[in-house]
C-alpha cells in the first residue's frame, strides 16, 4: 500500500477542507536501503523537515500560523511521502483547536505512519533564523571530470596527505531529481569527516554526478553516506543535505556513524 506510484505525487488533488489524516502516504525505506543494509549509520540519524505553510484555528475562530520542524528517526520503517504531508497539515486550516492540542494530533498522526515516534516543534513565523554554512566550501575547486550519474568511483583519499583529519566540507551543487515527477531538487550538502584526507577536488567531482539522478531526499543522503563510507573508510562520518523548499516543506536528512555526531539542525538562505 505504499508504493510511489500510488502516492499523490504528479496527480491533481484537491485541498482537504477538514482534518484528513487518511491523506497521509508511507513509503518504505527498506527496499532502497538493500544495497547497503550492512552500514550502521544508514539507519541512524534524522529527517528534519521545516514546514511553512502551517495554519489553524484558535477556540474563537482565529487563524494560527507557525512554522513547523519536524523530527523524524532515520530508524523508522516509512518515510513520508512530501505532498501527502503539504495536503494532510493544508486539511487543519479550517479546525478549531488549541495549540497544544494541534501538536499533538500531529505527532499522533506522523508516527504511525512513519512507524517510529515523530516530534514537532512550532516556531514564530520570524523565529527561525538563517544559518551560515561552517567548513570548507568545496566548491571553489575545480571537477576533474563531469559525470552526472553516481559514481563512487570518483572518490580517492588525497594520496600527499595520508595523516589523519578531521573536517567539515559543504557544497551548494547538490542536485538530483524527484523519482516520480522528474522535477530538480537542489541541495547544500555537508559532510563532516574524519580519517584519511579524502580529494576534495574528488569529492566534489562525486556530488556533482547526482546531478541526473532519480532519488528522494533521503535516499540520496544516505547513497553518498554509503559511498563515502565503503571507498573512503572514514573513523566517523556524517552527511547532512538541506534541500530548497518546495510547496512549502524542505526537508533536511542526516546519516552519522556516531550519535555524538549528530548535528543541531540549521535553515539556510536558500531554504
Amino acid at each position: 500500500m505504499n508504493q510511489v506510484e500510488h502516492s499523490l505525487l504528479g496527480q491533481d488533488t484537491q485541498y482537504p477542507q477538514q482534518y484528513c489524516p487518511q491523506v497521509l502516504f508511507p513509503i518504505a525505506r527498506e527496499a532502497s536501503r538493500q544495497n547497503y543494509a550492512d552500514i550502521a549509520g544508514i539507519q541512524q540519524g534524522v529527517d528534519w523537515w521545516h514546514v511553512f505553510e502551517i495554519s489553524w484555528l484558535d477556540e474563537t475562530g482565529k487563524p494560527q500560523v507557525a512554522i513547523a520542524r519536524l523530527q523524524i528517526p532515520a530508524s523508522s520503517p516509512n518515510l513520508i511521502e512530501s505532498k501527502s504531508l503539504k495536503l494532510y497539515f493544508n486539511s487543519f486550516n479550517f479546525e478549531r483547536m488549541r495549540r497544544e492540542q494541534f501538536i499533538a494530533t500531529v505527532e499522533q498522526d506522523l508516527t504511525r505512519v512513519a512507524g517510529a515516534t515523530v516530534q514537532i516543534t512550532l516556531f514564530s513565523v520570524d523565529e527561525l533564523a538563517i544559518s551560515q554554512p561552517q567548513g570548507i566550501c568545496l566548491d571553489d575547486f575545480q571537477p576533474h571530470t563531469l559525470d552526472y550519474q553516481p559514481n563512487p568511483a570518483l572518490l580517492k583519499l588525497d594520496v600527499q596527505h595520508q595523516h589523519v583529519i578531521e573536517q567539515q566540507y559543504y557544497s551548494h551543487l547538490l542536485r538530483s531529481n524527484c523519482p516520480v515527477t522528474n522535477q530538480p531538487d537542489w541541495g547544500t550538502v555537508f559532510i563532516r569527516y574524519r580519517g584519511k584526507k579524502p580529494c576534495e577536488q574528488a569529492l566534489l567531482t562525486y556530488i556533482i554526478s547526482y546531478r541526473q539522478h532519480n532519488g528522494f531526499h533521503e535516499q540520496c543522503v544516505e547513497h553518498i553516506f554509503a559511498d563515502i563510507w565503503t571507498l573512503l573508510q572514514p573513523e566517523q562520518l556524517m552527511v547532512y543535505a538541506a534541500y530548497t523548499r518546495r510547496g512549502g516543506l524542505d526537508i533536511n536528512p542526516c546519516r552519522v556513524s556516531d550519535v555524538s555526531w549528530l548535528p543541531t539542525p540549521i535553515r539556510l538562505a536558500r531554504q
